[in-house]
């Protein structure tokens, strides 16, 4: 198994990986704006390949200058069971450190909270916070 960046090319690919792994897709993950993702830090936005050339896992990381953020960690339900999530998160954690980010926040819905345990092993830990959000719709120029 390789880990390599994401391309724009494998899009329908990670989509459905995603899927298949019960993720909870948004309007943010459209190709238009996975495009806008790749300008901003396409080195973060990462994706393992088996020997086949299939894509068994995917994980989305951004940093904003202050914190890393890692969104979409998925594996293929085929492959999970394999080290492949920690793998990849391990690699993550390194391009994090590399651009000087110094804490990595994660979200977890509701929906997939059994996943708690993977990040607690991987020496996450969980923080009480209210999370709200605004999903504005940006002028067309």
């Amino acid at each position: 198994m390789r880990i390599e960046p994401f391309s724009l090319q494998q899009y329908e690919e990670v989509i459905q990986l995603w899927q298949r792994a019960g993720l909870e897709l948004s309007s943010s993950d459209t190709r238009e704006g996975l495009h806008k993702k790749l300008e901003r830090d396409a080195e973060l936005f990462l994706v393992a390949v088996n020997e086949d050339g299939r894509i068994v896992a995917a994980v989305m990381g951004s940093y904003d200058g202050r914190r890393g953020w890692v969104n979409h960690l998925a594996v293929d339900p085929q492959f999970q069971g394999q080290d492949i999530g920690s793998r990849l998160m391990a690699e993550l954690e390194n391009r994090f450190v590399n651009v000087g980010c110094e804490k990595i926040n994660l979200l977890i819905e509701p929906t997939n909270s059994s996943v708690q345990a993977f990040y607690s092993q991987l020496g996450y830990k969980r923080d009480e916070l209210i999370f709200m959000e605004k999903w504005i719709k940006p002028a067309k120029g």
